[in-house]
């Protein structure tokens, strides 16, 4: 997979930086993730068409993904330019303004966006797994995300900070007494309580988990109880709308509502009456649930 950048930050971040910086990210895809997901991509900076983006201009994207770096979140209008030039590719957004609103560098970001992008490039996949909550007989729908759980744990590489990520195991039924040893984040972050390391579908310190919960119809945030710094992320994050997974959500429902409104339209033409369900703007849409094999000895 060829990752698309492309640089729409007029003053916090600029190319020559951006290149050391992708320098390091494909050496922690190739050196660090690819060996335990045998999934690898190349990132690579594309020029830009325009000073200012603008929905009808020239795209951008000249390979499989794409991922912008833009200043601020102006999240429709990140959505629109997309929309307008790359509809149906596999995307992402770094947004500064959030990063520096959770205290995370963008380089951060950029990793973490960079390897949830090439897990799950249409970010629909869902892997069964027990409910984060003390209750784990109840089993719900987790989403397919590489660095979420451990998104407040990073390391550098060549001197640029990148995020942790969670191994194949992570994504198993098995519990410690089952895998003795075994490795569920790429960093083996030991806690400072009780000095045990992230269970299947745990939660680090300063990270969460989303899922799909059948038993309320809609998707999750879930943190640690009194863990106010991920809180803190998950708030900002909603605030302004741009877990990737959310975006992707959103658009399905734009794209539902749009072809509502034109059955309604083609009834009319027709001559029949439309159903009061066609009339509304948005239907609410979900993401497809993916179960993965290597799970799929897991019975709720």
């Amino acid at each position: 997979m060829i990752i698309s950048v492309v640089n729409h930050s007029n003053r916090k971040v600029k190319d020559k930086d951006l290149q050391t910086v992708i320098r390091a990210i494909n050496r922690q895809i190739t050196e660090d993730f690819a060996p335990y997901w045998s999934m690898s991509a190349t990132l690579r900076l594309e020029g830009r068409s325009m000073n200012e983006p603008d929905k009808v201009g020239v795209a951008d994207m000249r390979g499989d993904a794409i991922l912008y770096i833009w200043d601020k979140s102006d999240v429709d209008g990140a959505l629109g330019y997309h929309f307008a030039n790359n509809r149906g590719i596999p995307y992402g957004f770094v947004f500064l303004d959030v990063a520096e609103a959770v205290g995370e560098s963008w380089t951060v970001t950029l990793s973490h966006e960079a390897l949830e992008l090439l897990a799950d490039p249409e970010g629909n996949l869902l892997v069964i797994g027990p409910h984060p909550s003390a209750d784990q007989n109840r089993f719900v729908f987790h989403w397919f995300e590489m660095c979420d759980a451990v998104q407040a744990d990073t390391y550098t590489i060549d001197g640029v900070e990148v995020s942790n990520f969670v191994l194949p195991l992570y994504f198993t039924g098995s519990r410690d007494e089952d895998e003795p040893g075994a490795r569920n984040d790429f960093l083996g972050t030991v806690k400072e309580d009780d000095q045990t390391t992230l269970p299947s579908f745990g939660i680090n310190k300063g990270g969460y988990v989303g899922f799909y919960d059948p038993l309320i119809n809609d998707h999750v945030q879930f943190t640690l109880e009194n863990d106010a710094a991920a809180r803190s992320r998950v708030d900002a994050k909603k605030a302004i709308k741009v877990a990737r997974r959310t975006l992707r959500i959103r658009d399905e429902q734009v794209r539902t509502g749009v072809m509502a409104n034109r059955n309604a339209a083609m009834l009319r033409i027709r001559g029949a009456a439309a159903p009061a369900e066609q009339e509304a703007s948005v239907v609410p849409a979900s993401p497809r649930a993916t179960t993965r094999r290597r799970v799929s000895r897991i019975e709720p």
